[in-house]
């Protein structure tokens, strides 16, 4: 082995970077405003995860203990003080926004390159509706996380 020893530190980098959060605020059905170190904002759902592990039930019944959600010390995730209960950064960024406008829907339907006709078959839904959708009518989660999952699909796939 040759004498030529490096004392400098390199960097590996590889893939994206860690999200950060910058602030957290509990709001209304255990919803939580994420606002991310890349300055996004996003409203997002812990309900179900919190319906999914039985270590959550503290958090499910006692609204004083969800309210005291907090970032912790790295940014890399929320916590409850006192508590052995977090999410990690991570995961939250992989959750979809609750909100989904009828504009998301009207460039989803333009990304997807659907007509009305084909965006009603796709969702399985009546013609009529998806043309409501992409005006003002409310948009259900469900139409909102089946056309997500389009968008994504369409993603992984594209040749």
């Amino acid at each position: 082995m040759s004498g030529n020893v490096s004392t400098r530190d390199d960097m590996i980098v590889v893939g994206e970077p860690l999200p950060r959060i910058a602030a957290v605020e509990p709001l209304d059905a255990r919803n939580v405003r994420i606002d991310w170190a890349s300055g996004e904002t996003v409203v997002l759902d812990l309900a179900p995860a919190l319906q999914s592990r039985r270590i959550y039930i503290p958090l499910r019944a006692d609204d004083t203990l969800f309210s005291r959600v907090s970032v912790n010390e790295d940014g890399d995730g929320i916590e409850w003080p006192g508590e052995d209960l977090e999410f990690s950064a991570a995961w939250l960024a992989s959750l979809p926004p609750i909100e989904f406008s009828n504009a998301d829907f009207r460039a989803a339907m333009d990304e997807l390159g659907n007509s009305l006709d084909g965006m009603a078959a796709a969702l399985q839904i009546s013609r009529r509706l998806v043309a409501d959708y992409r005006k003002d009518k409310p948009i259900p989660r469900h139409i909102a996380f089946a056309t997500r999952y389009m968008l994504e699909y369409r993603l992984k796939h594209a040749i």
